[in-house]
């Protein structure tokens, strides 16, 4: 089949490559021409973990192609997907659809035969509805059915998730979108992955109330790991003793700094909205974005603590500031709360990430970026553990305590214990509901 898919963003490149690889004609589509160039040249411009490859695989093969000229891509296309961003629209809480209902304008001045226009960005409940009365208001005479295919993508085992996924959610109102939708994803339902197909609210539906519940789970575990350290229980294996329910399940039950990312934030203030909309208010979503804000809030006290109550003069070594290892996305990480806070207090913070540097500079003025975490801890008064990156997991602590001038560490993570730390001399050590 000829896809065309419409924004090179996370979820737009990573999409066309794979669906590529499933041996499809894909044209990735993106307004900035530099981006274009450098897919062109064979740079990702986003890190994923073997990305790049597949990419390279199928743009040799010549199914896989990138443009900025839209009407060419989407000329014949037998689907054109919609992958640009939703950002919470600033003010209210809602998604911004601007870029979506731009796109939909310019697919329907394009087309040139039936497709279907597939929105697999994350928008409100109603939005395929909008899209398609944009479609016709730009071209009547298009003929045209819409869907709604939600994206279930794990940033860092995003290629995974897309070949194995758990589940396929497509919309559709017509049986001829259904036909088209299923020649899309015939190598999954050959090898028998489920695919849900539901009317075009419940697609839309479907996302949000996922990425609702697994921030909830992470909220849940997170105020239940405040609680532990008061009673003196140990939240790991809080967790694990819950997580063995096969009525709960062990996902998404690591106790930390809170939830971040490109989706969580944004996805439960847009349901919080929608909620309030329809007068029917999520109650526990709008509790769980709270209580997140609050767990940040806690972890720079916690940090404070560790430093005889304030970090003025202080050297603040960081480990990790992405919002979760293996991705470079910066999106509402923790850090962007936490060291912005030790900064403002006073402290001269050093920072070390495998990938974050690119966004962080940025993102984090004020800081100095190291290149290893023994360069990081070099003098330092506190260690602090924001993303659990494999290479943090097995550091040599005692030659870390060493080199500091007072050794004591935050985990936020709880890839240590206070015994290992104390073994290897630190004299502070500080977890997660433990």
């Amino acid at each position: 089949m000829k896809i065309a898919m419409i924004g090179t963003g996370y979820v737009g490149l990573v999409s066309g490559v794979c669906f590529s690889d499933f041996g499809h004609e894909v044209t990735c589509v993106d307004k900035d021409p530099r981006k274009i160039e450098m897919l062109e040249a064979g740079e990702v411009p986003i890190y994923e973990p073997g990305l790049d490859e597949v990419m390279a695989r199928n743009v040799a093969a010549g199914r896989l192609s990138f443009t900025t000229a839209l009407a060419s891509a989407v000329a014949g296309a037998d689907a054109v997907f919609i992958a640009v961003g939703t950002p919470t629209r600033r003010g209210d809480g809602h998604a911004d659809l601007t870029y979506v209902m731009a796109a939909a304008e310019d697919i329907a001045k394009a087309l040139t035969g039936y497709a279907v226009v597939v929105t697999k960005s994350t928008v409100p409940v109603g939005t395929n509805a909008k899209v398609a009365e944009v479609i016709r208001a730009a071209n009547p005479r298009a003929d045209f059915d819409v869907a709604s295919n939600p994206e279930f993508l794990r940033e860092g085992a995003a290629i995974d998730d897309f070949m194995r996924p758990d589940r396929v959610v497509v919309g559709v109102e017509t049986p001829r979108a259904r036909e088209v939708m299923a020649e899309v994803y015939r190598p999954l339902f050959l090898r028998e992955f489920p695919i849900v197909y539901t009317d075009l609210e419940s697609a839309e539906m479907i996302k949000y109330a996922a990425n609702a519940f697994l921030a909830t789970k992470i909220t849940f575990i997170n105020e239940i790991a405040a609680l532990c350290e008061r009673v003196g229980a140990d939240v790991k294996d809080v967790a694990r003793g819950m997580g063995l329910d096969g009525r709960i399940g062990n996902k998404f039950l690591h106790a930390g700094p809170g939830y971040g990312g490109s989706c969580f934030p944004k996805d439960t203030r847009a349901l919080a909205r929608i909620g309030q909309e329809y007068a029917v208010p999520m109650q526990i979503t709008e509790t769980v974005i709270k209580v997140n804000d609050e767990i940040k809030r806690r972890m720079i006290d916690r940090i404070i603590d560790l430093c005889d109550g304030t970090v003025n003069g202080k050297t603040v070594a960081v480990l990790g500031v992405t919002f979760k290892p293996n991705t470079d996305d910066m999106r509402e990480a923790p850090s962007l709360t936490i060291v912005p806070a030790l900064v403002g207090g006073g402290a001269r913070v050093r920072v070390v990430d495998p990938q974050g540097r690119k966004e962080g500079e940025a993102l984090l003025p004020g800081v100095t970026w190291e290149e290893d975490a023994y360069a990081a801890a070099k003098g330092a008064d506190v260690l602090v553990i924001l993303t659990e990156w494999n290479e943090f997991r097995a550091l040599d602590l005692s030659r870390i305590a060493r080199g500091m001038t007072r050794p004591a560490m935050a985990d936020l993570r709880n890839i240590y214990s206070a015994k290992d730390a104390e073994k290897a001399g630190f004299t502070a050590y500080v977890s997660v509901g433990r």
